[in-house]
């Protein structure tokens, strides 16, 4: 899987559920004030600078789309959706 031009590829970080000590998973409300979401980038374009795959970014809550890929979904975003690299 390979991203193409000023693309990413991106694994959402997850987030909003909890595991109880029995093993079950809780969700938790979301923090609907949080504009930006963080992600590991799985895949970068031929045209994205200044972003290696493996880094982690904080990008645009609304931007991209979703793809399923081997039943993992991973999201597809614009370089300049992206706002922060950690």
């Amino acid at each position: 899987m390979k991203a193409i031009g000023r693309n990413l590829i991106i694994s959402k970080e997850k987030q909003g559920t909890s595991t109880t000590k029995g093993g079950l998973l809780v969700s938790e409300n979301q923090r609907e004030d949080l504009r930006y979401n963080k992600a590991e980038v799985i895949s970068i374009g031929s045209e994205v600078v200044g972003i290696k795959e493996s880094d982690n970014i904080y990008y645009d809550g609304s931007a991209g789309h979703n793809i399923e890929i081997d039943k993992n979904i991973y999201q597809v975003i614009k370089l300049q959706d992206v706002v922060i690299v950690l």
